[in-house]
C-alpha cells in the first residue's frame, strides 16, 4: 500500500488555519474508477481511498505507517510569508491617509 502524508492548506474561502494544523495519512488509489452505464454514477472497489487519517505530527504519521507497513511519502507544507503591516486594519479607515480610499 502507498500513501502520502502531507498538511492540508487553507481552503480557498477562508483566511483561517481551521484543520490544517495536523497532519494527514491518506491512501493512494489503488485502482480506476468507474462509471455506472445505469444510473451514471462514479465508483470504486477500492475502500482504502476513502481513508484519511490525522496525527499530531509528522513523527507519528511515519512512526504508523512504518508499523503497519505503508509505503509513504511526505509532503513538506510551504510556509507562508507574515503580512505584518504597520498601522494594521485600521489604517484602512485612518483620516490622515495620504492617498484616497477607495473599494
Amino acid at each position: 500500500m502507498r500513501a502520502r502524508i502531507y498538511k492540508p492548506a487553507r481552503t480557498a474561502m477562508s483566511s483561517g488555519n481551521a484543520n490544517t494544523r495536523e497532519w494527514v495519512l491518506e491512501f493512494a488509489p489503488v485502482s480506476a474508477r468507474e462509471v455506472d452505464p445505469l444510473m451514471g454514477w462514479t465508483s470504486s472497489d477500492d475502500t482504502q481511498s476513502q481513508v484519511k487519517l490525522q496525527f499530531e505530527t509528522k513523527e507519528a504519521a511515519l512512526a504508523y505507517s512504518k508499523d503497519k507497513g505503508i509505503d509513504a511519502i511526505v509532503s513538506e507544507p510551504k510556509t507562508r510569508k507574515v503580512n505584518i503591516r504597520q498601522r494594521g486594519y485600521g489604517e484602512n479607515f485612518a483620516t490622515d491617509r495620504k492617498g484616497a480610499w477607495t473599494h
